[in-house]
């Protein structure tokens, strides 16, 4: 996530176990009380974050029973508050506040006008109900966006039902989700006469997942058979699971409807092109969303090349282990597709192999839990347990994501995997992939995060930047290494390169589709010849990038910076490097890349 400016951060003289507020000026009373209201504002417009963390309840619990608007004039809306917090920002006079508040200043006015500036500029895309990417996501409805695919997996991830009138709540969301699709529908249909429109192959994977939901029997749906499910296990009566039903069949299904009515007509007039470049000032547009994933000034050129120069140096170390291993013939890519299809790196794919492929992966983050002290000192419980992604999702989600706890401890965080095919996931290449998204990666970055007392909530709940947070999850997997996971373990070494090479891969696929003209298959070519990767993973993962443009770059961008950083702060002091000190920085929370620089350097 850029946030076009480099502004300049303050943050000296941090102690490594400081929290990281710390009033100290009347400037810094000033600044959180109004960091503290932006906090406010924001969940009084998002409900589905508060049920996300936990804290629709008491004055919030009406929340519980409202989804986030997801109309344009919504979107709009969330556009004007970012111009709004940047003019009450103005007032704080921040070369009176402490380096900590300066900190808060500094990342608050960056994350502020990168949403007022991009989204002022375009006024297409994803609205406040989607996946956080405002405004640098240019699609409402795609195979990854929308309510369609997003609502009924919230309901049943994040939305509790202990009581009965969490499972009336439960219903006021089955009909307020019909509202949200016409939105959603309106919204498509807005863009497309201005000349926004997911590809083709993109339309025709939203289609299916479409009409595979409105193919379900109403009492079959999601939304009614998993509040079923939740009510039972409450020991609530009625029919609620029912009652679900009844409003899918006369409000949701026709809703659905409507959409894919929407999504049929427009897809004849959509075309192949898979990147943002055909959009209206489509190269601007990529540029900006570039910088606003990578938090960098990096041009789309200079990304490409980096992309190309790792790939490079990754492939060579791969082909020195794969020797090593006996296997000498052919490109890398090939021996690695060669590795990933032998009989004993595949799972059955059968519901037993998922079964026990996620069994084997909960054992990974059970293995590392106790290594972590030796190079952390602040040491959360951070609960992970890892899920398959739903299965009627699976067709367009990604390969995998994470999602952090709720606030009152009653949901473990969580990462998914796309089982779609256990021949997409050679068991060499799993391990890393749990480091990244569990621990000490993306869930376990959060629960530090998250224990930063003195942390504004603004900045701790609702302040992710991509690169930061990615970046991270990529330089744990390393962590990882360095603690002696692949120690006796030759092949896991090499599907962690193969990650590393994954990253890097990326950086030339979504530069080369959005700012090189790249078609789709060209690059899902590059990624099965460069990684070895199946058609069917590589494809999906090519198609994430159509549509989410940057975000894939955000990850090695981000990786790069967090060992540069680390490998600087070691030359400055020497013999005295503590990594205990260096991975304190989690608790200042996340940031932009050129923030954390500044911060990083002025503790070491």
């Amino acid at each position: 996530m850029n946030r076009r400016q480099l502004l300049q951060s303050s943050a000296l003289l941090l102690a490594s176990t400081a929290p990281a507020f710390a009033a100290g000026t009347d400037e810094d009373a000033k600044l959180r009380a109004l960091l503290d209201a932006f906090w406010d504002e924001s969940l009084d417009v998002s409900p589905q974050q508060a049920t996300a963390l936990g804290i629709d309840t008491g004055a919030r619990a009406g929340q519980r029973r409202l989804l986030n608007d997801a109309s344009r004039s919504g979107r709009d809306a969330w556009v004007a508050s970012r111009t709004d917090r940047l003019q009450r920002l103005a007032a704080i006079d921040a070369t009176r506040l402490s380096p900590a508040a300066r900190l808060d200043h500094d990342v608050v006015v960056y994350q502020s006008r990168i949403g007022a500036e991009g989204g002022k500029r375009f006024g297409f895309g994803e609205g406040a109900d989607g996946f956080g990417y405002i405004p640098f996501s240019p699609y409402v409805v795609s195979q990854l966006t929308g309510a369609y695919q997003s609502i009924p997996d919230f309901l049943e991830s994040n939305h509790p039902v202990a009581v009965a009138d969490d499972a009336d709540a439960w219903l006021a969301r089955v009909a307020a989700y019909a509202t949200t699709l016409d939105a959603n529908t309106a919204a498509l249909r807005a863009d497309a006469a201005a000349g926004v429109l997911p590809p083709d192959f993109a339309l025709d994977l939203t289609l299916g997942q479409l009409e595979r939901q409105r193919a379900l029997a109403p009492e079959a749906s999601k939304v009614a058979v998993v509040l079923a499910q939740k009510a039972r296990a409450a020991g609530l009566a009625g029919d609620w699971g029912g009652r679900a039903a009844a409003i899918v069949a006369a409000q949701v299904n026709p809703a659905l409807d409507r959409q894919i009515a929407a999504v049929r007509v427009l897809r004849q007039g959509a075309k192949a092109d898979a990147g943002v470049w055909k959009l209206p000032a489509g190269d601007d547009y990529y540029a900006g969303a570039l910088a606003f994933q990578t938090t960098t000034t990096l041009s789309p050129d200079e990304v490409h090349r980096l992309g190309v120069a790792q790939v490079a140096d990754l492939t060579a170390q791969i082909d020195t282990l794969l020797k090593t291993q006996g296997l000498t013939k052919g490109s890398v890519g090939a021996r690695l597709t060669a590795l990933g299809e032998r009989p004993d790196q595949l799972w059955p794919n059968t519901d037993a192999g998922r079964a026990d492929l996620l069994a084997s992966l909960n054992a990974q983050i059970a293995t590392i839990r106790p290594l972590l002290p030796r190079i952390f000192a602040t040491l959360p419980a951070a609960p992970v347990e890892i899920v398959r992604v739903p299965p009627d999702i699976q067709d367009g989600a990604p390969n995998g994501y994470a999602r952090g706890a709720s606030l009152d401890g009653k949901r473990p965080g969580r990462f998914y995997i796309n089982l779609k095919d256990t021949a997409e996931w050679p068991k060499f290449t799993l391990p890393t992939l749990t480091y990244h998204e569990g621990l000490p990666g993306h869930n376990w970055q959060g629960a530090v995060g998250r224990m930063a007392g003195g942390l504004p909530a603004l900045r701790r709940y609702g302040g992710n930047f991509a690169a930061y947070g990615e970046g991270w999850a990529l330089y744990a997997e390393g962590l990882a290494d360095e603690l002696g996971v692949y120690d006796g373990d030759p092949l896991g070494k090499i599907g962690y390169l193969q990650s590393l090479m994954f990253r890097a891969a990326r950086m030339v696929a979504d530069t080369g589709m959005h700012f090189k003209r790249w078609s789709r298959e060209r690059a899902t070519g590059y990624f099965v010849d460069t990684l070895g990767y199946a058609p069917g993973r590589a494809g999906r993962e090519i198609d994430r990038y159509c549509i989410w443009p940057g975000q894939a770059c955000a990850y090695k961008v981000g990786h790069t910076e967090w060992v540069r950083l680390r490998t600087a702060v070691a030359a400055k002091q020497g013999s005295s490097f503590d990594e205990k000190a260096f991975h304190e920085v989690l608790r200042l929370g996340s940031m932009p890349l050129t923030i954390l620089a500044q911060a990083v350097m002025a503790r070491a």
